[in-house]
């Protein structure tokens, strides 16, 4: 588990502070520290069991090229034994425990088990063989060479698999970045039962705890109380946490639910300790940390597997958009250079996942002189400042187009939240400050497109009303992603943009 060095201990306050609270330098510096993604152990593991089938794959071709000078027609027997070797090495490596993060740190305990593994697969074709007369379907040769060239295949891969974990979780990247909730001895328990637990992948980084040092320590089990809760939220982006692990009793549902309405802005998961509460659930109303039963109070949304089939997804028919619109946008581009003058992208400066401040790229459709980056004058119906072209392509959404580009930078999707501006405003309040838990919106990729926009929510938005209707649409478009309703959303984007009375 990561060590925190301790510095000056943070005096707690009594009470959330504003909503742009400001950390203090200790939080600061460890939250600047932890500021690398984590790498996640799930896909880990899974881009190890394809690196792995790559490589049986990768040894049957090459002992085939070697043993009979080239590819030609191979013949359905070779085919059936490599598949069979993929299959039979990924069930020996499952067995000898050879997928877990333990086994990945060690060159010389992955070498071995996967060796181990790929030996049994040529130990039990052995013993078919012996028992079975195939009439000699494969050549020999050719099995001497797929176990000679996978053999340095599995210990060439695990050994840069070992080096890439070892610097890792030396970066503190590998496992979970968790801050405990709440202080005093229940958190002080939690964190040595974590501690002790066999196969921990929990990095603890800090604690936080609105009540003052009298009541809640300034360190709890050699971990500093960083702030209160409403400092934990900048404290959370910054160092990209993963878990939230709230220690106060469930029967404190009152304090409970007030922190929960504070931190479920978070693209976090949330989870509430009941290893020392008196009350309990039934089994399966619980997860568990090890050993340690846990209460879900929320979910990280889109992640593992989720957001690399999303990801997959944008990039797929992201590229492919672009070539198929690759006309249009280069006529788009002629039209607004001739009809006024100045760039013909526009830059503006929009809120894109967990808050961070990103640069969507947009078709310009005010006249040069007249832009706002900033967005401090909503554009309005028979605005002066839209220029001919631009009124067209702004009725159209043509002027979204370049946002593809942002999605083939990973910056956007293609379905999401709309990225609104950063200074986006409604009766001269900020759209976090009309709507409680405005954030929650960027708690996944904003997209070029969204389940608001398909619904009629789009255009201008002079009323907090409207801007309550998008945030809720965008909240349901994240409890509910799916592929599929992803893909319902693009089918349905073209019928809504026909709708264009909000756009100005």
């Amino acid at each position: 588990m990561a060590q925190i060095k301790i510095v000056k201990p943070a005096q707690a306050s009594t009470a959330p502070t504003a909503r742009q609270s400001q950390l203090n330098e200790q939080a600061r510096e460890i939250a600047e520290r932890f500021s690398a993604a984590s790498i996640s152990q799930v896909l880990l593991v899974g881009a190890v069991r394809g690196l792995d089938v790559a490589i049986v794959l990768g040894a049957g071709l090459a002992s085939y090229l070697t043993v009979f000078d080239g590819l030609g027609a191979i013949g359905w027997p070779y085919l059936a034994a490599t598949l069979l070797g993929v299959v039979l090495t990924s069930v020996f490596a499952q067995a000898s425990d050879a997928y877990n993060i333990v086994a990945f740190r060690s060159a010389s305990g992955q070498i071995g088990r996967m060796l181990g593994a790929w030996t049994l697969l040529f130990a039990a074709l052995a013993a078919v063989g012996a028992f079975f007369d195939f009439g000699g379907l494969v050549e020999r040769k050719w099995l001497g060479y797929w176990f000679v060239y996978g053999a340095c295949g599995f210990t060439v891969g695990h050994s840069l698999v070992a080096v890439l974990v070892k610097k890792w979780a030396a970066d503190g990247r590998l496992g979970r970045k968790a801050v405990i909730v709440g202080g005093g001895q229940p958190a002080a328990e939690l964190i040595h039962s974590l501690e002790s637990a066999p196969g921990n992948d929990i990095h603890i980084c800090g604690v936080f705890d609105d009540r003052s040092n009298d009541r809640s320590p300034a360190i709890v089990a050699g971990y500093p109380k960083l702030g209160n809760i409403a400092e934990l939220v900048e404290f959370g982006r910054l160092a990209r946490i993963d878990l939230l692990i709230v220690t106060i009793p469930i029967s404190a549902e009152g304090r409970v639910a007030q922190i929960l309405k504070t931190l479920w802005v978070l693209p976090v998961d949330i989870r509430l300790s009941a290893h020392t509460d008196k009350l309990r659930f039934r089994p399966r109303a619980y997860s568990y940390l090890g050993a340690i039963p846990m209460v879900e109070l929320a979910e990280k949304p889109i992640a593992n597997w989720d957001f690399v089939a999303k990801r997959a997804f944008d990039l797929v028919v992201g590229a492919l958009a672009l070539v198929l619109l690759a006309p249009l946008m280069i006529g788009t581009a002629i039209a607004i250079k001739i009809d006024s003058r100045g760039p013909v992208f526009f830059r503006q400066k929009r809120y894109g996942f967990n808050n961070e401040v990103i640069d969507v790229f947009k078709f310009r459709s005010l006249k040069h002189e007249m832009s706002d980056p900033d967005a401090k004058t909503s554009v309005t119906k028979n605005d002066s400042r839209v220029t001919r072209i631009g009124r067209f392509i702004r009725k159209t959404s043509i002027d979204e187009l370049p946002q593809l580009f942002n999605v083939i930078r990973g910056e956007l999707s293609l379905v999401g939240p709309r990225p609104h501006a950063v200074g986006a405003h409604t009766s001269e309040r900020l759209w976090n400050d009309v709507v409680d838990g405005y954030f929650a919106r960027h708690k996944v990729k904003p997209g070029v497109t969204g389940w608001a926009q398909i619904n009629g929510w789009r255009g201008e938005v002079d009323t907090q009303d409207k801007l309550r209707k998008r945030v809720d649409h965008d909240l349901y478009y994240i409890e509910n992603w799916s592929i599929l309703f992803d893909i319902v959303i693009l089918a349905k984007t073209p019928f809504a943009l026909a709708k264009s009375e909000n756009a100005y």
